[in-house]
């Protein structure tokens, strides 16, 4: 299996290159193509720093069918792990035209090239944020979809996509079935345990953990924690957070079962990764302080639109299916966050 080559797209980005360092010493050859909007070269020349192995970038937009194209021709792919697009919930409600046209747009380009050149194992990075509002927790795969904003209803129609693709196989359109797996990620957090590589986003970050990183660092003066008056233990958010490494770890399982699968059992399915666990903004700021010692500065204001209270997986069809289970606790996402911050006081730059 490790001589086979994956393409991963938007594999410059955190959660990304984290997957490749799993790929990378898994034995596979990777091809990463990312247009660099929201990351940088400077981590995929970390993951070769990391493994000691060597991959193939291409600065390309995946919505430049002739450049996909063109690295489909110089390379035979045998699957790909798609993680490029836009992926802020409070941007999406300002420009969901962007999203659109970057998450549903870009798929449809890449999955019209990969038809082209038959290849029909993929990986999708989809989110939980595809279930809405969920009536109860934790929330299972077979639960009602919906969206509460245009990130997660880019997320749900390349889902439904997805579906549509692999069913149109029923009718012998193609010479292999589609094979798909959909990874509905949980609140991905941490850094890989060498400090080199973690979450650098672009401007004031969207998500808790780097936020309360870079207060910690001293980039940002206080945490604002949207709504202290949800139906909460303590008001806030609870959401489950994974460490991005069980994440990553959970690509390269998901694509072990794409290749193990015969030709009369391919199919569409989708998978939750996450721990299994509710944590709330106060719980994650409180372990942050106790782990690392520093006290972090916040204030309360108004909630977010598009946010809902409570948000945390069952994770047991990916234990059963895909034999993936994550072993990192808080405290390793706590520790390998600051321990990257605290080295990269300004990402990657």
């Amino acid at each position: 299996m490790t001589n086979k080559t994956i393409l991963v797209t938007g594999g410059a980005g955190y959660i990304g290159s984290h997957t490749c360092v799993e790929l990378l010493n898994a034995g596979f050859t990777i091809v990463v193509i990312d247009n660099l909007s929201n990351s940088k070269i400077e981590a995929l020349k970390r993951v070769e720093r990391i493994t000691e192995k060597s991959l193939v970038f291409y600065q390309a937009d995946i919505r430049d069918k002739d450049a996909l194209a063109s690295v489909f021709k110089q390379h035979h792919i045998d699957a790909v792990i798609h993680f490029a697009g836009l992926k802020a919930v409070g941007e999406s409600c300002q420009q969901p035209l962007a999203y659109y046209d970057n998450n549903v747009h870009g798929t449809l380009v890449l999955l019209q090239v990969m038809e082209q050149f038959n290849v029909t194992d993929l990986v999708f990075s989809s989110s939980a944020t595809v279930y809405g509002d969920p009536h109860t927790v934790p929330i299972k795969e077979n639960f009602p979809l919906s969206a509460t904003n245009p990130y997660g209803k880019t997320k749900l129609h390349i889902e439904e996509i997805l579906r549509d693709l692999s069913k149109a196989d029923s009718f012998g359109a193609k010479k292999r079935p589609w094979n798909i797996a959909i990874l509905r990620y949980f609140n991905p957090v941490g850094a890989h345990h060498s400090g080199l590589i973690g979450e650098d986003p672009n401007g004031i970050p969207n998500n808790l953990m780097p936020y309360i990183a870079q207060v910690a660092v001293g980039k940002l003066s206080q945490l604002s924690i949207f709504g202290n008056d949800y139906p909460t233990k303590d008001g806030t958010g609870v959401r489950d957070y994974i460490h991005v490494v069980d994440l990553a770890k959970g690509h390269l399982k998901a694509l072990e079962a794409l290749f193990s699968c015969h030709d009369d059992s391919r199919s569409c399915k989708a998978y939750n990764l996450g721990t299994g666990k509710g944590y709330s903004v106060l719980d994650m700021v409180n372990a942050f302080s106790r782990v690392t010692g520093l006290a972090i500065k916040y204030r309360f204001v108004d909630r977010r639109e598009g946010d809902v209270a409570e948000c945390y997986a069952d994770p047991s069809l990916s234990a059963d299916e895909l034999s993936w289970e994550t072993d990192k606790n808080l405290d390793d996402m706590m520790r390998d966050t600051w321990n990257w911050q605290s080295n990269n006081p300004t990402g990657y730059a």
